[in-house]
């Protein structure tokens, strides 16, 4: 019997998941070195979608301590990467959740300390690890700064060029139309079309103050279409900061799931998605 392999990768989303990297990982903080290390291990808690890095303890150049003050309640915000798939943990949801039994414990290099910013799971085939909060510490994979997360060794983004024509509206109103879009392709994610900004009706938009990194792609900043909730936020543009983004450095995409999106005059279904209007997730 044949397997689709989103099928597999999906199902694994309520175990507790790790594989070896051979990256040179290294982490400090203030300033100090936390760990310098070729054994770092990506590790995905159960219902996580995104890896943290695990370092051997021994390997440590930063104490590990009891915590100095009671574990915060951080909340667990809940998503689906698509209609029909297991519950998830959204990635803005804090370290500080974990979804498997361990030890929390404060990380201090030099004078600074990062409250519960490391974690000794339970499990024995993570014996000798400590998973380490990302969001504490400055990274670097060999010579070069990771933003967001852990790169996934089985996550892709492939991008090409099309001659499709491509309209974006929203509300009756083409806020793009273009034949000369990039398609990115992520795994999981539905197909995003990168569109150059003189085919995108800016003029319409207001840029927003949000911005989020991708650890693929770069840093976003976005644009609203005013006068509804769909148009918040409801396209983007990266940054230059990524080599492995060149092709869409500077584009302008739109959120398939909130705007009508036609493709070589055919109208595409809205995906069902983290970014889909409350209304449209099927949970």
């Amino acid at each position: 019997m044949a397997t689709k392999l989103s099928g597999v990768i999906l199902g694994t989303f309520p175990e507790l998941r790790y594989e070896p990297t051979a990256k040179r990982i290294r982490a400090t903080l203030g300033g100090n070195a936390v760990v310098d290390t070729l054994h770092a291990w990506l590790v995905w808690e159960p219902k996580r979608i995104t890896p943290i890095y695990a370092v051997p303890e021994a390997e440590l150049l930063a104490a590990l301590t009891p915590p100095r003050d009671p574990a915060a309640v951080v909340p667990e915000l809940g998503v689906r990467l698509s209609a029909g798939s297991p519950p998830s943990l959204d990635p803005r949801t804090g370290f500080g959740r974990h979804t498997t039994s361990g030890e929390q414990l404060d990380v201090v290099a030099g004078t600074t300390t990062a409250p519960g910013a490391a974690f000794r799971p339970d499990d024995p085939d993570l014996a000798g690890y400590v998973v380490l909060d990302f969001a504490a510490f400055q990274w670097r994979e060999d010579d070069e700064e990771i933003i967001g997360h852990p790169r996934d060794p089985f996550h892709r983004v492939d991008i090409r060029a099309s001659s499709l024509t491509v309209e974006v509206s929203l509300d009756g109103v083409t806020l793009a139309k273009t034949d000369g879009a990039q398609l990115l392709y992520e795994t999981l994610l539905p197909v995003r079309y990168y569109i150059p900004p003189g085919d995108v009706r800016l003029d319409l938009m207001e840029e927003s103050p949000k911005r989020t990194v991708c650890p693929y792609k770069g840093e976003a900043r976005y644009w609203t279409y005013p006068g509804t909730e769909d148009g918040r936020n409801v396209a983007w543009s990266y940054d230059k900061s990524f080599r492995d983004a060149a092709q869409i450095h500077n584009l302008v995409s739109f959120f398939n799931e909130r705007v009508d999106l036609t493709v070589d005059g055919i109208l595409q279904a809205r995906p069902v998605t983290p970014w889909s209007r409350p209304q449209d997730r099927r949970e």
